[in-house]
């Protein structure tokens, strides 16, 4: 008996932070639980498409937010809105489509879904030109617009909340297009919590308060507020989870630096258990990203929001502050009073936490799911052995200098 070959679901990411990874992880497992017959491939599209070029820009990006904030924050709002400039640098950025056009027929996808917005803008190209109808979903992967998310052959938006959905709409999409599920978070996050077998795992103390602490995947959040001498500025005893992510230096100087810190310490690196942690904090500091947040939102955990990034993060932080679960710091002392100020009153503990419930959409994954699959039963794509022969000469040359392109690089 020959078996039928699983059609497929490809969700296209990008290493560019934490978050365009998780989000495509997440809808990864939601269609494998969902849709047990297809397959669904992830692919970093910047790292498959530009082996040579993705390691230096993704070091320059880290640097650019890590030192020069403001220019980042600079481009970030140069490039918001439609104009001049942002077609120039997105036309630089989506270079690429000979290379998402053998993807596409190396995987022959049945949808594709994008968790990056260049990768999205690459293959709406491909579908301008004629040489594939495949369908696009694209989820936004923070609470906010900008013009890099919006390309005019992408058939659906899945976005994390209705601010999002009402932004796009005032941009020319239709409401039809757009579909508010939350931010997609993992599957883990809907998994019965074992706190206190999780307090006893980690060592912890559970008659202390515990706060957790994260600067997303490379572990943003230094030497200001994670030394011995500001921690211990708060009037009371806690525990102290910290996340240093993959900044392994920032993990060995703190083992060091707070050793003498009155307060119970626990360091981390990168960790793929994080539901833990988040089930049995009572606090949690982190940068406004919008999955961490999100996954933060799912454990109905108060936030402290440590030096909003100009751009998406600061519009992660407004949408947050103004749903009454999240509080803002921009240092390190403000940091401590926030910690202080929040556990020492339980009423604002609580205020915060319902205020999560109301706005939590830990499903999103599924919800997104269940989308992405309209698309897939409503359209079946084309591939090149259909293309006309002008098509097919019009691709060849596409792909000959784009090769030729990557070879000098």
């Amino acid at each position: 008996m020959v078996m039928k070959k699983k059609e497929k679901i490809l969700i296209l990411s990008g290493s560019f932070g934490q978050g365009h990874q998780q989000v495509a992880t997440a809808i990864k497992e939601a269609a494998e639980l969902r849709l047990p017959n297809f397959e669904s491939i992830v692919v970093d599209f910047m790292a498959w498409a530009h082996p040579n070029v993705y390691p230096i820009s993704h070091y320059v990006y880290m640097k650019s937010i890590q030192k020069l904030p403001q220019l980042y924050g600079y481009l970030y709002k140069k490039t918001h809105d439609r104009n001049a400039f942002s077609l120039g640098l997105n036309n630089i950025m989506s270079a690429g489509m000979g290379k998402m056009l053998k993807l596409l027929q190396q995987i022959r996808p049945t949808v594709v879904v994008s968790t990056f917005p260049f990768a999205a803008g690459i293959l709406s190209k491909l579908k301008e030109y004629g040489l594939t109808n495949v369908p696009l979903v694209t989820v936004i992967t923070d609470h906010s617009t900008h013009s890099y998310w919006i390309h005019p052959f992408t058939d659906h938006y899945i976005v994390g909340s209705n601010g999002v959905r009402q932004e796009l709409i005032q941009l020319g999409i239709t409401g039809e297009q757009i579909t508010c599920t939350g931010i997609p978070i993992r599957t883990k996050f809907l998994q019965p919590m074992k706190k206190e077998a999780w307090v006893r795992k980690h060592g912890l103390n559970p008659d202390l308060p515990t706060i957790l602490i994260m600067g997303g995947g490379d572990g943003l959040i230094g030497e200001e507020l994670l030394n011995a001498d500001t921690l211990d500025t708060l009037p009371f005893k806690a525990q102290f989870i910290i996340l240093c992510g993959r900044n392994e230096k920032l993990r060995k100087q703190l083992e060091e630096g707070l050793h003498s810190s009155k307060h119970h310490i626990l360091l981390f690196g990168y960790i793929e258990h994080v539901q833990e942690l988040m089930a049995i904090s009572d606090l949690i500091v982190t940068k406004p990203g919008g999955v961490t947040t999100s996954e933060a939102i799912a454990m109905e955990l108060p936030m402290i929001l440590y030096k909003p990034l100009p751009g998406q993060e600061q519009e992660n932080a407004l949408f947050l502050t103004k749903a009454g679960v999240a509080v803002k710091a921009k240092s390190g002392s403000e940091i401590i009073a926030s910690i202080s100020t929040v556990l020492k009153n339980p009423a604002v503990v609580l205020s915060m936490r319902d205020n999560a419930r109301n706005i939590n959409r830990k499903e999103a994954a599924f919800d997104a799911v269940d989308i992405i699959t309209e698309y897939m039963m409503n359209q079946r794509p084309f591939y090149e052995a259909e293309l006309s022969p002008m098509t097919k000469w019009r691709t060849n040359r596409l792909l000959k200098r784009e090769g030729a392109f990557y070879s000098h690089i």
